[in-house]
């Protein structure tokens, strides 16, 4: 554990709650692309399958069961309980063309050809392109809210944190895991275009949106 760990584990943490936040207060759920938290959902379903028969410690134990929590709570709360509110005309990423490749490159690349293995390494990788339904709704739509905005910055946030982690751990440990550090550089890439217009001064939100739909068409 290092600094940029916990900071980039508290960053992912902040942002699923403002997304939950932003849904439960406003009892609406446009804008936010359903396929995605699916998605995420899978990601830590099968990431943490082994919840019960690997302790690491209380901290990783409790981390691991608030982000499925939350990870299934906000399904819940689009697909469920404002399920009227959700813009499935605008939420239409083909979800077989991430997930076919990386079920196909979590049997070729993996560390371990047993079933706990490959369901991890799935996870890294499709962590790296859950985002992808969410920003290809905005390109779509041309449209985002402020808490969305917010909700991928911090999301993109935790993965340069990750970055850092992992530089450190090299750094101290000499520790190199080559399939999540790729994976995460892939996903951090996802989020550059994203990261510039979020921060760049003098523009609205409104025309930074514009501009992540010029460059995603």
């Amino acid at each position: 554990m290092n600094v940029f760990r916990i900071l980039g584990d508290l960053s992912h943490l902040l942002a699923m709650i403002l997304l939950l936040g932003k849904i439960w207060r406003s009892k609406c759920c446009t804008g936010i692309s359903g396929k995605s938290q699916i998605l995420f959902a899978l990601v830590f379903t099968t990431r943490y399958l082994d919840l019960f028969t690997n302790f690491i410690s209380i901290y990783n134990t409790v981390m691991k069961v608030v982000f499925l929590l939350c990870a299934y709570v906000t399904v819940y709360m689009i697909y469920g309980k404002f399920r009227k509110t959700f813009d499935s005309e605008n939420d239409t990423f083909r979800l077989e063309f991430l997930l076919v490749p990386v079920i196909g490159l979590s049997f070729l690349e993996n560390y371990s050809f047993t079933p706990l293995e490959i369901l991890w390494t799935f996870s890294i990788y499709l962590e790296s392109v859950a985002i992808l339904p969410q920003l290809f709704m905005i390109s779509k739509t041309g449209e985002a809210e402020t808490i969305t905005t917010h909700y991928l910055f911090f999301l993109g946030l935790y993965r340069a944190l990750y970055l850092a982690n992992w530089i450190r751990r090299y750094q101290t440990e000499n520790f190199y895991d080559q399939i999540a550090v790729v994976s995460g550089v892939v996903q951090t890439i996802f989020y550059c275009d994203f990261f510039y217009l979020y921060v760049t001064k003098g523009r609205s939100w409104e025309n930074r949106v514009m501009l992540l739909r010029s460059h995603s068409s």
